[in-house]
């Protein structure tokens, strides 16, 4: 794991981490299938990644991983349109809902609004995003399609901590993807997304094991080889 990433030792700010007899508590925010919410509970499942999912959150009530959420029973709420009217409204909800589970992190899996003041003053430097480009390069919703456009020959999939901008905020981890010729962009979509799969419990990982720091500014992450 991890033989990707390049490690070096902080200056190390205080961030969450797993407890002994105290997994980290994940709070998930969804808006579409939930393959990357799934991908975090197979590997609690197969005792991978010591944390639990403590509430899934849905922009879109339809949306099929508060299936999957409710499926291994966890706790889910779904969210209606109209709340998003005014989207610090509808945060102020999501925080309050969070906090309520003491929750440690929140996770961003495919979830198509920003966040605001609400969860992040609630949660600092504790909102993690994964975004299916290299950050800062192809920024937005079309990422995939966009990076495939552009005919780059690498590209790939960027965890980093949200911030009030969008797909922003310190990068805490990247993994790349070499564009093989002949891909149509149904094939590059299915490599990110397994890369996806793979990374972002990787991550949460990281996190639980207490591995992750930040520059006193906020700005440049760390991690920590393992002992």
């Amino acid at each position: 794991m991890s033989d990707d990433l390049t490690f070096s030792t902080p200056e190390p700010a205080s961030l969450p981490m797993a407890r002994e007899g105290r997994p980290l508590r994940l709070g998930v925010l969804i808006s579409g299938s939930g393959t990357n919410l799934q991908a975090i509970i197979d590997r609690i499942a197969d005792g991978t990644l010591n944390a639990t999912v403590e509430l899934v959150v849905s922009s879109r009530p339809g949306a099929l991983g508060l299936k999957r959420a409710e499926a291994v029973g966890i706790q889910t709420l779904s969210l209606s349109k109209e709340i998003y009217d005014d989207p610090l409204t509808a945060d102020e909800v999501i925080a309050t809902e969070l906090r309520r589970r003491d929750v440690d992190y929140v996770v961003m899996a495919g979830y198509m609004r920003m966040v605001h003041y609400p969860i992040l003053r609630t949660f600092p430097s504790r909102v993690v995003n994964i975004h299916p480009a290299l950050l800062p390069s192809f920024k937005g919703a079309h990422a995939i399609q966009d990076a495939f456009d552009a005919g780059v020959k690498v590209t790939g999939v960027t965890v980093h901590f949200a911030d009030e901008r969008y797909d922003c905020g310190p990068i805490v981890a990247q993994r790349a993807l070499a564009v093989e010729e002949g891909w149509d962009v149904d094939e590059l979509e299915a490599h990110i997304h397994q890369i996806e799969h793979v990374l972002y419990p990787e991550v949460i990982q990281l996190l639980a094991d207490g591995r992750v720091s930040l520059d006193a500014d906020g700005r440049r992450v760390h991690v920590t080889p393992s002992a």
